[in-house]
């Protein structure tokens, strides 16, 4: 099941991003720090009521579906104008549950969710150096775009992807 996250899942939802960047960074890829994803992005997330969890018993990912453009986003060449667009945030799946197909389901989850508001295009970025992630969204026909940063993250950059619904 998918839902909107309450609060009450906030301490989980911190923990399974953790894990996450404890696992991507013994793998080398160095996305997420102390610095980011915080605690309290993720709360205003949930107050926002962007934030998704993939629930099974337990919440095994999370993502974030949003309506505004983030200023790093501003100068990007994208495939569509900057108006009705979805963007992907902070798509994460427990690492116990990598491989699964979770990261799939909250994708096609996005996807009918944009097709349904109408919206032109979904919007996301990921990081340079993680080469599984830019296959999963090139395999489900996002095209990618210019590069962006995050200094507080890495100095590599984020590449970004569109994908016209």
């Amino acid at each position: 099941m998918i839902r909107k996250a309450f609060l009450s899942d906030l301490d989980i939802i911190y923990q399974l991003s953790q894990a996450c960047a404890r696992e991507m960074i013994a793998n080398g890829i160095y996305q997420w720090n102390e610095e980011y994803p915080t605690l309290e992005r993720f709360k205003k997330d949930i107050e926002l009521h962007e934030l998704y969890v993939l629930e099974e018993k337990d919440i095994k990912g999370i993502i974030v579906l949003t309506e505004l453009i983030d200023e790093e986003y501003v100068p990007v060449k994208w495939l569509t104008e900057s108006k009705n667009n979805l963007y992907v945030h902070r798509l994460a799946i427990h690492p116990q549950f990598w491989g699964q197909g979770y990261a799939q389901q909250l994708m096609d989850f996005a996807e009918g969710y944009a097709r349904d508001y109408d919206y032109q295009s979904l919007r996301l970025d990921t990081f340079s150096q993680n080469k599984r992630n830019q296959k999963f969204y090139e395999t489900r026909g996002y095209k990618r775009l210019g590069d962006i940063y995050f200094p507080k993250q890495s100095t590599y950059p984020f590449h970004c992807y569109e994908l016209i619904i």
